[in-house]
């Protein structure tokens, strides 16, 4: 059974046998990794598209890219009849160095009726262009998720603000912010009856939540009615919505129970702080994207493929695969093929 078999099968909640490990798409522009290599050794690949388009009339956004010592520089403008509001970033995938973020959209509190006034009206329309063109160039070797950027609360935390910088507005109750925040909310669920249309039947939220940044009564104030929201528009479509949570997520355990969606980038102490183990006591139902801490990946072989081995037997024999979702590690080229050969030691085994 090929890659993009066994992860379907898997994801139908059948049991497990040789589970699968897949990398993101992000990663592969990276020319220091031998993907041929690894994919020949069996890894997949997980590919995101977009299944939406936007159009936002009451704004132009115009992006600009130079070089900054031996990076690429973007620079990103939004200009609207009033004002301006700029970001930059610096790294390029292909030089092996994910672009990071080195200035937000808001630097006062003013620019987030800014904001606002930029994104009022905005529309989306479905489109399945960029899913189809994933699907027919990635074949067996893997499955194309549909990907939709963070909730609103997320979005302006991480993207538009900086966390210190929102968390100083929330306390402070600045207007404009929670503004901004409904309007966006709105905007969501729109988009969500686009998602809800498309082809894909599986949706990716960025969200990147860890509950130490943001805090169970945000949480549970700001972003569980916007998760709300999502599941009443895809309730009977036969879609599953999977949720990036990469760091710590005890103290909402309860929320996601509820909530019902899946895990993506599930990962261990100390990113995480959920065993896999009592992951899976709290979820018995939940698909594990499952993400080995790059931390084990610095220990001696032998001790990696078996805690790779025991976060499969504490979290199966259903609903799991593993991914590399949050970085490569440096020596890439002992650990990965000794971990793809673990796994398919115990697809022989069974």
């Amino acid at each position: 059974m090929g890659i993009r078999d066994r992860l379907a099968a898997a994801l139908r909640g059948e049991v497990v046998t040789h589970p699968v490990y897949v990398v993101y798409d992000a990663f592969l522009p990276n020319p220091a990794v031998d993907w041929d290599l690894l994919f020949a050794k069996g890894l997949g690949r997980v590919n995101h598209a977009s299944v939406t388009e936007t159009r936002h009339p009451n704004c132009e956004i115009v992006e600009r890219k130079s070089i900054e010592g031996d990076l690429e520089r973007r620079d990103v403008t939004i200009r609207t009849a009033r004002g301006e509001l700029h970001e930059y970033y610096l790294g390029a995938s292909d030089k092996g160095v994910l672009p990071w973020r080195m200035e937000h959209f808001i630097k006062k509190p003013s620019d987030y009726r800014l904001m606002t006034e930029a994104f009022e009206g905005s529309t989306y329309t479905a489109t399945d262009r960029a899913f189809d063109a994933s699907e027919a160039a990635l074949g067996d070797r893997g499955m194309t998720i549909a990907h939709v950027e963070r909730t609103p609360f997320q979005k302006v935390q991480i993207d538009y603000a900086g966390i210190e910088a929102f968390s100083c507005h929330l306390a402070d109750g600045e207007l404009a912010l929670f503004e901004l925040l409904e309007l966006l909310n709105r905007l969501k669920l729109d988009e969500f009856a686009c998602v809800a249309r498309s082809k894909a039947r599986f949706v990716k939220l960025w969200e990147n939540i860890g509950i130490d940044a943001v805090g169970p009564l945000a949480f549970r104030k700001h972003i569980v009615p916007v998760y709300e929201g999502i599941n009443a528009i895809l309730r009977g479509t036969g879609k599953r919505l999977l949720v990036h949570y990469d760091g710590k997520v005890r103290q909402v355990a309860d929320d996601i129970a509820r909530l019902g969606f899946d895990l993506d980038s599930l990962t261990p102490a100390p990113e995480g702080d959920m065993d896999p183990a009592e992951a899976r006591r709290l979820w018995p139902e939940c698909f594990f994207w499952l993400h080995p801490s790059l931390t084990w990946f610095m220990l001696p072989t032998e001790e990696l493929v078996a805690r790779v081995r025991g976060m499969a037997s504490a979290v199966g024999p259903r609903r799991y695969c593993f991914e590399l979702s949050e970085g490569i590690p440096a020596n890439w080229r002992e650990t990965i093929p000794a971990v793809l050969g673990e796994l398919a030691a115990m697809g022989t085994a069974s």
